[in-house]
């Protein structure tokens, strides 16, 4: 299949040129805004003026730790000789393990400044994250980069930066299991099964899923060219994993009714 000849550049102002990219990331917060509003519907955990006021930190923790991430997980060698490098990130380069890391500590520094329970908190926050994986998918697609291994398929895709060869357009694979599919069973369990009513389940489903979604993706990604296979065969992705699997797995093994008093 012939790839889509997208311009990257979404719309051009004069000088200023507005990126799909960067569009991916305003509609994704957006759409965990709207989200997350809606949810409080469901369960009196939060309520709009925490969700508002928690907007700031959620992009600084994306951004700063996405790109941090980035730095030291994948190319700390080039970054430590280049430190000017990190602050230039129109260049690209974004974890979305970095990310977490850095939401999760803006979240705990938020929460315990609001005296809010930092579960309470992520239980409804965790729901709407979805929504950002899938148009940074999307993004990564329009912009032909993170594709996919060498296939016969008959839906491979010759990406401009990917040789000759087709390959999975495998981020409309994530896009479809990171964004969709996990999206759906976070708001399917939150809503029709009232999982909102035990603490700590929603963020575990989101961290399980994550990792079996983003692992299994990985499987007909082409790793990085910087990094190729690392243990056992595995990706940088799929070894990131590892930990929010371990953690969402204890999350729903210690997970509790809210009424219950520790």
């Amino acid at each position: 299949m012939p790839f889509p000849d997208i311009d990257p550049i979404a719309l051009r102002i004069g000088p200023l040129a507005l990126h799909w990219y960067g569009l991916a990331y305003v509609a994704g917060i957006i759409g965990w805004w709207i989200n997350t509003i809606w949810l409080t519907k469901f369960t009196p955990l939060l309520n709009r003026k925490d969700i508002d006021d928690y907007l700031t930190w959620a992009v600084l923790g994306v951004i700063l730790g996405g790109r941090l991430g980035y730095v030291l997980f994948y190319k700390p060698d080039f970054y430590f000789t280049h430190p000017l490098e990190i602050v230039q990130v129109w260049k690209g380069g974004m974890s979305f393990h970095g990310g977490v890391l850095g939401v999760i500590v803006a979240t705990y520094i938020y929460t315990k400044r609001r005296n809010i329970r930092f579960l309470d908190f992520t239980d409804i926050a965790t729901c709407g994250v979805p929504l950002g994986l899938f148009f940074g998918r999307i993004a990564n697609f329009i912009n032909g980069e993170l594709f996919g291994r060498v296939t016969d398929s008959s839906w491979g895709m010759i990406f401009p930066m990917g040789g000759p060869n087709p390959r999975h357009p495998s981020q409309l694979y994530e896009a479809a299991l990171e964004g969709l599919l996990l999206y759906i069973i976070l708001m399917t369990s939150a809503t029709a099964f009232r999982m909102t009513e035990r603490r700590g389940v929603l963020t575990g489903i989101f961290f399980v899923g994550y990792a079996i979604t983003r692992s299994t993706a990985e499987l007909f990604r082409e790793p990085d060219a910087f990094l190729g296979f690392l243990w056992a065969g595995m990706t940088m992705g799929q070894l990131l994993c590892l930990p929010l699997l371990a953690w969402g797995l204890w999350l729903l093994f210690r997970s509790q009714p809210r009424n219950h008093t520790s």
